[in-house]
């Protein structure tokens, strides 16, 4: 009878201590879990800055090549572009880093795509309008929505074989391309007419004097 009070109380300790490692482990997780949603914020934050730096020095890059720069005096133009290669230097000095975890396969994807993009940059002196066009069907092969144009099914396949960080950074960087050959087609445009313009008034000038 005393051995089976005995066994009895030992049973019971048992039992008490699982029962609290099983609470311990419980809001172990619960704390993990926790931190895990503080560490993708911390990961999103860090990806918004980065985002914001390349959006701030396209602005900036903007400006400079602007069509307005071009129509003012020397003087103004010269400090302007001081002005602006300071804030230039400044959001250099924003380092960010966001590192994405691969596997093999998804990190030849990455290379892969950046290859083919690089490419087309590389042929914009040769052919503004097929290397436009050609951006044009790459950003159309990672949108989720249904594209106006034709799609790279082939760069397609690329892009979904990548991580999804990478997915929206490739994204990203066809957009800021797109806008960069629009906003230079805009500027050769102007230019063109200017010169139009400029061509008509000495013949109109030219003519006068003969009038």
């Amino acid at each position: 009878m005393a051995q089976a009070k005995i066994n009895a109380k030992a049973n019971e300790g048992r039992f008490c201590r699982s029962s609290s490692m099983a609470d311990r482990s419980g809001r172990l997780l619960e704390s993990l879990d926790q931190l895990e949603l503080r560490v993708e914020a911390l990961r999103e934050a860090a990806s918004a800055v980065e985002q914001e730096k390349e959006i701030l020095l396209e602005m900036i890059h903007s400006i400079q090549n602007s069509q307005d720069m071009r129509q003012i005096s020397d003087g103004e133009r010269e400090e302007l572009n001081l002005t602006a290669n300071r804030l230039m230097g400044r959001t250099l000095t924003v380092e960010v880093s966001v590192e994405t975890i691969r596997n093999p396969q998804q990190q030849e994807s990455l290379k892969h795509a950046t290859r083919i993009i690089d490419e087309v940059v590389s042929k914009f002196l040769d052919d503004v309008e097929n290397a436009k066009s050609h951006l044009m069907s790459l950003y159309s092969a990672c949108s989720s929505e249904v594209p106006p144009g034709p799609v790279d099914q082939k760069f397609q396949s690329i892009v979904i074989g990548c991580a999804l960080e990478d997915q929206k950074k490739i994204k990203r960087r066809l957009e800021t391309l797109l806008r960069n050959v629009e906003n230079a087609d805009k500027a050769i445009k102007l230019l063109e007419r200017s010169k139009g313009t400029a061509s008509k008034t000495l013949q109109q000038n030219a003519e006068s004097q003969f009038n």
